[in-house]
This record gives C-alpha cells, sequence and structure tokens, in this order.
C-alpha cells in the first residue's frame, strides 16, 4: 500500500523534474564537449559567463529572451486548451512580414501611433496563421501538431517568395530584404532613469512587451471565468461540452492569442532588430520557444525566466567559438538534449516523491474453538444395576 501524495508534491514536482532534466541537459553537453577534446568545466564556465557573467553579456541574454517570452506563449495558451501546437515558428515569419508590408500599403505615421500599427498587423497576421491550424483540427480531425509544423515550412516558403520577390528592395543585392522601416517607426531602446539605460544598453522595448504579455496570460488564465473555461476545455473536452462551454471559441481563441504573441515576435524582430524583413528573421526562435514553453511547464508566469536562461545559452554560443574553437551552433546541441531530457522526465511525474509501498502483514487465522455446552443440556447416563445382565445382541435374521 503507497502513502497518498501531499498536495505540495505536484508543485515540487514542476519545478524538480525541469531542473533536473536542465543538469542532466549539462551532464552531456560535458560528454559531448570532451569527446570533442575540450574540457567539459571551461565549457560550462563558458557558458555561463558568455550568458550572465558581465553586463554586456546581460544586455545580449535580455535581448535574446524577448521574443522567446512570446513564441513561448504560441505554445502556452494553445496547449492550456489542449493542443500542443509547434508553428511558433511560421507565425513569426508571418508577423515579420505583415509588418514589413504595411508601409507598402499605405503610409503609417512615423511615431508611436505608426510602430503600433505595424505590431497590430504583425499579430493579426501570426494570430490568423495559428488559428488556420486550430480550425484544422476542430473541423476537420487534422493533427494540430502536423498542420502547424508543416504551415510552419510553407510560412518561411512565401517569406522568401515575397521578400525575394514582389517586396524586395532593390538595393539590397547581397541579402534581399524589403525596404527599411522609417526612423520614426523603429522600436528603440529602453530609456532608463539614474544610469540604468548604460545598465540596459541595446536592450529594446521587445523586453518589456513580452513581459506584460506574460504576465497578463497568467492573469487571464487564473483570475478570469474565460480562463478558467479554458482550462476546462483543456482538462476534459468532453465534460467541457456536457456542461455547454463553447469548445471550438476558446480553442481558436487560444490559438489566435498564442499564434498573435508570435507575430508580434516577428514584428519586434523586425522592427527593433533588422529593421527590414530578411533571412536573418528565420533564426529558429519559434522552435527554441517550444522548449520554453515545456521547460516552464506551459506556465506563463515562468516563462520570462526559462527564456532568460535559454537566450543566455544562445548568447553564450559566440564565446565558446571564440575561446573553445566550437561552432557557435554547438548550442543547438544543449538545446537539443535538454528537450529530449524534458520528455523523458514526464515519465517520474508523480513517482519523484512517491514513498516505497509499505509491506503488506498476512493475517493468520485463529484455530477454531469448541463451543461450550451449558450445563442444563448435560443427560445423566443411565447406570446398570449388579443383578442386571446386558441384553443379548440380535441379528439380522433373528436369531441370537
Amino acid at each position: 500500500m503507497s502513502a497518498a501524495p501531499r498536495p505540495w508534491h505536484a508543485s515540487a514536482e514542476n519545478i524538480a523534474l525541469p531542473v533536473l532534466a536542465l543538469a542532466g541537459a549539462l551532464l552531456l553537453f560535458g560528454l559531448f564537449v570532451w569527446l570533442g577534446g575540450h574540457s567539459p568545466v571551461e565549457a560550462w564556465t563558458l557558458l555561463f559567463k558568455g550568458a550572465f557573467g558581465d553586463a554586456f553579456s546581460w544586455q545580449n541574454s535580455l535581448q535574446r529572451a524577448a521574443p522567446l517570452m512570446l513564441t513561448a506563449l504560441a505554445v502556452a495558451l494553445p496547449a492550456r486548451a489542449g493542443l500542443v501546437v509547434i508553428g511558433g515558428e511560421g507565425a513569426l515569419v508571418v508577423g515579420a512580414l505583415a509588418c514589413a508590408s504595411v508601409p507598402y500599403v499605405f503610409a503609417p505615421p512615423a511615431n508611436a501611433f505608426g510602430s503600433a500599427l505595424l505590431m497590430l498587423a504583425a499579430a493579426i497576421g501570426g494570430g490568423l496563421w495559428v488559428v488556420l491550424a486550430g480550425a484544422l483540427r476542430q473541423w476537420r480531425g487534422v493533427n494540430e501538431t502536423i498542420s502547424s509544423l508543416l504551415l510552419g515550412y510553407i510560412a518561411i516558403a512565401l517569406f522568401k517568395h515575397i521578400v525575394e520577390g514582389p517586396l524586395r528592395d532593390p538595393a539590397s543585392l547581397n541579402k534581399p530584404s524589403t525596404k527599411p522601416l522609417a526612423e520614426g517607426l523603429r522600436i528603440g531602446p529602453i530609456m532608463g532613469a539614474d544610469g540604468f539605460d548604460s545598465w540596459l544598453g541595446d536592450v529594446h522595448w521587445g523586453l518589456v512587451i513580452g513581459l506584460v504579455l506574460c504576465l497578463l496570460a497568467g492573469l487571464w488564465l487564473s483570475f478570469t471565468a474565460h480562463g478558467m473555461a479554458l482550462r476546462v476545455v483543456g482538462g476534459n473536452a468532453k465534460a467541457a461540452r456536457l456542461v455547454g462551454l463553447p469548445s471550438t471559441r476558446l480553442i481558436l481563441v487560444a490559438c489566435a492569442a498564442g499564434g498573435g504573441c508570435a507575430g508580434l515576435a516577428g514584428g519586434i524582430e523586425v522592427a527593433a532588430v533588422q529593421t527590414s524583413a530578411n533571412a536573418s528573421v528565420i533564426a529558429g526562435l519559434g522552435y527554441t520557444g517550444i522548449l520554453v514553453a515545456f521547460v516552464a511547464r506551459q506556465n506563463p508566469w515562468a516563462i520570462p525566466p526559462v527564456a532568460l536562461l535559454f537566450g543566455g545559452f544562445g548568447a553564450a554560443g559566440s564565446l565558446l567559438q571564440r575561446r573553445m574553437d566550437l561552432p557557435d551552433a554547438s548550442v543547438l546541441v544543449l538545446q537539443g538534449f535538454a528537450f529530449v531530457l524534458i520528455l523523458a522526465s514526464e515519465a517520474l511525474r508523480g513517482k519523484l516523491f512517491q514513498r516505497p509501498p509499505l509491506p503488506r502483514l498476512r493475517r493468520v487465522p485463529k484455530p477454531p474453538t469448541a463451543a461450550p455446552v451449558a450445563a442444563s443440556t448435560v443427560v445423566p447416563l443411565p447406570t446398570r444395576g449388579a443383578d442386571e445382565t446386558p441384553a443379548p445382541l440380535v441379528s439380522a435374521g433373528g436369531k441370537a
């Protein structure tokens, strides 16, 4: 007989399992580096030094974490509705293309309002792209994981065709891209006070947008009736239909919200980093967002620290290349190890803090006892006198 799980077991496992998986990934990455003839300890040291070693490392890590928060929300929000959507990369690319296409349609004002229009176009483009995967699942029975992944490849192909064709800037010779955004439409760095601007450096407002959206998403899921209904649909869709919840509408809303976040990440990459839509936007941020969401257990409030961690790992790739002559993409091996171990750690869910079953005691049967005889039922045996003789035995034939 095993001990009943305690209330804190689930919360402790949500923290312990990802931490153990990341620790295992770092060990496997050290083994990978050692097999290549390098020191694992030096690789681990440079990995964290390149991510959080000085102010410049922090700036690079924060800047890389901004889009990861948004692409992780593209996985986490549909997951709360019971969907496994991994099309954040496609939504990001569509959002980047929509953002860069707005000046070709009309001339937005070169101010904060114009930048907001670009971000709105990016969010709408990414949201509609992921809604397509949700609609195929609800109305045609197409698996959303496969459809969202394939839609990502379609989005990348359309992006390359349009950027290198109809929207190509004639001035972009070696690297096809759209026309650069006007200076007033770009998203600039965060201007802090009391010297914080020097610490943040080139970190743009996309970081603040990501943090605010993660906070709002957590509040929406935890403290609103609509968010609770969404979690009910994700927990048991059949029960949600029985109580009258609009499952299809809630699922499409979750897909639109998640896709809108990923599309916004693409718009921020164009308006804050690249200043135009080009091949540099397709950097795998959507795929890394899948890993961030899984490590954060689809919790919007846990996404920012996890995004910062993986943004730091990405920032440390160049330091590993300079100091240890490792490829810049070697951090992708670390991400791959982490993703595999995160998935494998789910087999331990519910068992990590489970105590071994208690030995079963065998019950020994009691020996039967004779029932006591009442004194009133005892009949005295007849006695025979001395002059009496026993009766003769008579056989079956009647002879004595």
